[in-house]
């Protein structure tokens, strides 16, 4: 299958799916685009049972490994997401958590990966199939970082004190480039790299990626919004825009920092120069009509190609017990990662249990998982840590993203005001 042809296949679908579920269904739109792939994959998983001349599920995995999903998320989508995400954010709300996004972007990525990969160790074990540790580890940095734009799409329905959804919008916008850094060393250790830990090796990858990231955006972003005041076009403010997004992530690349990063630190930027253009009665509603659509676009892809990506899983490589067991893993994982952090900056306990039992249920993860789990070479346990991500991305997305309106209503009405 071509790519455009591939291409206008999951824009049919996307309408499609995104119709049944507007008109009868009701749920999150990327919650049931994952759902209605999902049924899919499992339909073409069943096709092939009692029809397998067809070749169904190859012709299906031979599609996705040509469109090459790890990149196209990485290097593509996810810069464009995040800026999308990022505009909508109000600086001064993150500066007043600013210590709190912090922690959790940085210590907390660290923690989540080692917990995480020191429990499913123990589960492969048990399940009579070890992995070693260090590959463990790989799946916790895999599945460490959240995923911002399922968050930011859950926030949007989800009435909480600013501070809270300053910090949970903040983390989740930053930790993806503190997620690189991680996953990248652990899978340098894991294929048998030496002197990566040690020495403040890591602390100064994550400062350098981190800062670096953060200056670039900086300096594209002012110079972007500058142009900004000297125009009076809508179209081509919109090309700038674009523009602003793919050379501020190519250019972090070159110069060996954070593309992420980089990208939520200018949509930041450009987030705040939209609104004080408004507060001058110059507004800018175009930009971000244009971005909001962007991001709807680019959402509904995205989560209709994690669903097909099951289809990559080779059955005969799956062991349960590691799987049902990395969900209370997943949960116990982020609760730790949220609370040593929350520790240091909260003078209130009942306060600070409340924010870790809502930090801890909207960590969902997503698309940088996936991407970051097909990146994965091939080896003999690449099947296993496969299965446990993608079960991970399916628990959290579903699971969690449906519940989270009723958990945040429980928490808020038992919390303080």
């Amino acid at each position: 299958m071509l790519p455009f042809d591939f291409a206008a296949l999951l824009l049919f679908l996307a309408a499609a799916l995104g119709l049944v579920n507007h008109r009868w269904i009701g749920m999150p739109q990327p919650i049931s685009l994952l759902i209605g792939a999902l049924v899919l994959s499992l339909g073409i998983a069943a096709v092939d049972q009692f029809l397998p001349g067809l070749g169904l599920p190859e012709l299906a995995r031979g599609t996705l490994k040509a469109a090459d999903l790890s990149h196209v998320l990485l290097d593509g989508m996810l810069a464009f997401l995040l800026f999308a995400a990022s505009l909508e954010v109000d600086l001064e709300e993150l500066r007043t958590s600013k210590w709190a996004i912090l922690g959790l972007a940085t210590v907390g990525v660290i923690l989540s990966t080692l917990i995480f990969g020191l429990l499913i160790w123990l589960a492969f074990v048990a399940a009579g199939a070890p992995v070693p540790i260090l590959w463990c580890f790989v799946l916790g940095a895999v599945l460490a970082p959240t995923d911002a734009v399922a968050v930011h799409g859950l926030l949007r329905r989800v009435p909480l004190p600013p501070a809270l959804k300053a910090a949970i919008t903040g983390e989740s916008l930053f930790n993806d480039g503190v997620g690189v850094v991680i996953f990248l060393i652990a899978l340098a250790g894991a294929q048998g790299a030496r002197g990566l830990v040690g020495h403040g090796a890591v602390a100064a990858a994550l400062v350098s990626q981190g800062v670096g990231g953060a200056l670039l955006g900086l300096a594209t972003g002012y110079l972007a919004a500058l142009a900004l005041r000297r125009v009076d076009n809508h179209n081509l403010e919109l090309i700038m825009s674009l523009a602003l997004v793919l050379v501020t992530f190519r250019l972090a690349d070159a110069v060996g920092t954070s593309g992420p990063i980089a990208v939520v630190t200018a949509g930041l930027v450009i987030g705040q120069e939209i609104r004080r253009m408004a507060s001058n009665a110059a507004p800018r509603d175009h930009i971000t009509t244009f971005w909001s659509m962007m991001d709807e676009l680019l959402n509904a892809l995205l989560f209709l190609l994690i669903g097909f990506e099951i289809l990559v899983i080779e059955p005969d490589r799956i062991h349960l017990l590691p799987i049902l067991a990395s969900f209370l893993f997943a949960l116990c994982a982020r609760s730790v990662s949220v609370a040593i952090p929350l520790a240091f900056l909260y003078p209130r306990m009942q306060e600070m249990r409340r924010d870790v039992a809502m930090l801890t249920w909207t960590g969902l993860r997503g698309g940088v998982s996936v991407a970051f789990a097909l990146m994965l070479p091939e080896s003999p346990y690449r099947s296993e840590l496969l299965a446990v991500c993608y079960a991970v991305v399916v628990f959290t997305v579903i699971v969690q993203g449906l519940t989270v309106p009723m958990v945040a209503r429980a928490l808020l009405r038992t919390g303080p005001r």
